[in-house]
């Protein structure tokens, strides 16, 4: 029996104690639900007032679109249009409650979501297939390869076929992993001293939390400009935002007013004075006890020192020491990237899954016609 679908725009609530947010919350609390259906656990989840921060990112336009059946929301699609690069593009976030999926609730929203998309001028759309551990160990399971070559999906995956029904090409995969914390005292030990012996007195570490002091301003802004040349995501091209210290300021400054704090461990090559890695944790403003590793990255002329284990170990004991509540670490990896993938496994990192990038063009529709 089909399932009568009605498809709106989201009101977006100006707190979460008003009259007219039971909409908001109860389309936070379908991503939350597909959460715990997809890993276990709300670890993932926004809580309320983290996704309201969010939407108010000054770099990125989110809008909400809601399936409702029977006057109750089954299904949310968040739609996330980058506002400063990559301006054809349009990235998906589609959650639907497990008793409605199969229904072609999942497809009608698609559908609207792309129809809004087209209407702003995007023409690239990214969604993104989630899959845990347990899904992939079987060595039954027929495997979906990227057009990266590198990693799969389970090609009988619900979310899998429902990707490529709707007309998307899985581009990349992102091997998804967990680390508890605080991290062994006796690993952190052997972890320090073979770092410290591979760069053998020629390098030194700085730290900071929330803000960069003015000094390394523009040299991190460099780096970050360099992380992710290891990988390629399909959403790289060359008009991709170029970071400078007035924008990483502004980019901080964006962090804070959502409430996240930014744990931030940097490496100087003293001999000529320059910083030539760092590393990125972010703790969110609701949760201190699920925290996320963010961007590291290395310059290719100093690798090979242990650098990235040096940071790395240096920034989750920092983290423990502020945030001692914070009980595991997440991270985001391309299979590319096996210098990361190497160093995350000495700290005690385990695969929890991956997550499939899938891509679809739109036609461009060009100048409306009358």
């Amino acid at each position: 029996m089909a399932t009568e679908v009605r498809i709106e725009q989201l009101w977006i609530p100006d707190s979460l104690d008003g009259p007219d947010s039971a909409d908001f919350l109860a389309a936070v609390e379908v991503g939350r639900k597909v959460r715990m259906q997809t890993w276990g656990s709300d670890d993932l989840a926004y809580t309320p007032l983290e996704k309201l921060l969010e939407l108010a990112d000054p770099y990125e336009r989110q809008v909400m679109l809601v399936a409702k059946v029977d006057g109750e929301i089954v299904g949310v699609v968040d739609i996330a249009l980058p506002l400063v690069d990559t301006l054809d593009l349009a990235e998906f976030t589609l959650d639907i409650l497990p008793e409605f999926q199969h229904q072609g609730v999942g497809r009608q929203l698609l559908e609207a979501a792309e129809q809004f998309a087209r209407g702003e001028g995007r023409t690239m759309i990214l969604i993104d297939t989630n899959h845990p551990g347990v899904s992939l160990s079987s060595p039954e399971t027929e495997q979906l390869v990227p057009g990266s070559g590198l990693g799969f999906v389970p090609m009988g995956s619900r979310e899998v076929e429902f990707a490529r029904r709707t007309g998307y090409t899985l581009q990349h995969i992102e091997q998804f992993s967990s680390c508890l914390l605080p991290l062994d005292t006796k690993l952190v030990a052997e972890l320090e001293d073979e770092a410290e012996q591979a760069n053998d007195g020629r390098y030194r570490l700085h730290h900071w939390t929330d803000r960069c002091p003015d000094q390394w301003l523009e040299a991190v802004a460099a780096l970050e400009n360099r992380a992710g040349e290891d990988e390629v995501p399909p959403t790289k091209t060359e008009a991709d935002m170029v970071f400078d210290g007035r924008l990483l300021r502004e980019a901080e400054e964006v962090a804070i007013a959502q409430g996240r704090r930014t744990v931030v461990t940097a490496v100087e090559h003293i001999a000529t004075g320059t910083l030539v890695g760092l590393t990125t944790i972010s703790v969110l403003a609701q949760r201190q006890d699920v925290v996320f590793q963010d961007d590291t990255v290395v310059l290719q002329e100093h690798r090979g020192n242990k650098l990235g284990l040096l940071i790395k170990v240096a920034n989750m004991e920092r983290l423990t020491e502020q945030f001692p509540d914070a009980r595991v670490i997440y991270t985001w990896n391309a299979p590319e990237n096996r210098y990361l993938l190497k160093v995350n496994q000495q700290l005690g990192f385990t695969t929890a899954g991956v997550t499939g990038i899938w891509q679809k063009e739109l036609p461009d529709l060009g100048p409306s016609t009358s």
